[in-house]
């Protein structure tokens, strides 16, 4: 399990249009919001990647990079993109899916066709939005089962111009014995 204000797992990996990602060498001012999702087989991940693509510029006014990022390969990947009508993603691929476990993401096995007639993988990583701050502790962090159900960006924008103004730090760190 990633703990808040703790160093999350090094990230690595190509891009579709930018080169190498490499989380240690971002230079985001506040950080990086990576967004983990399914993969091309994905209809809920295409909505939510649209989402993504539209809050993007208000991430980067507020200095903070953004990534989204799926163990798909390149042509998968790119096919997301082009899906999407994207504009403002730095797309991802490749993620091993051993680095996914480390990033604390649940891995599901190919139920064969989905809904939109595209073919899973024989393993892909579920769902997971991670904000990482430039030191490259973990922020922010939600892991899902399922597809269903995520976190908004437009919430987590409002959240992070609260943050900035309060200087509030990351919650959920603590780590010592709990009473009975």
């Amino acid at each position: 399990m990633l703990i808040p204000r703790q160093k999350v797992p090094d990230l690595t990996v190509p891009t579709l249009n930018h080169g190498s990602f490499d989380l240690a060498a971002e230079p985001s001012e506040r950080g990086t919001v990576i967004c983990f999702y399914r993969g091309l087989h994905c209809p809920i991940c295409a909505t939510y990647l649209k989402e993504f693509d539209r809050q993007a510029p208000e991430f980067a006014e507020r200095g903070v990079g953004v990534l989204a990022l799926s163990s798909d390969g390149e042509e998968r990947t790119r096919a997301m993109a082009d899906k999407i009508e994207n504009q403002n993603l730095r797309f991802g691929h490749d993620l091993p899916l051993s680095k996914a476990r480390e990033w604390g993401l649940y891995i599901s096995t190919s139920r064969g066709k989905t809904s939109i007639g595209i073919e899973e993988p024989a393993l892909f990583a579920e769902p997971g939005l991670f904000m990482v701050t430039p030191e490259q502790t973990l922020y922010y962090g939600s892991v899902q089962t399922m597809p269903f159900v995520r976190p908004h960006f437009r919430e987590l924008v409002a959240a992070l111009d609260f943050a900035i103004e309060k200087n509030y730090p990351a919650r959920g760190e603590y780590t010592g014995e709990l009473p009975n």
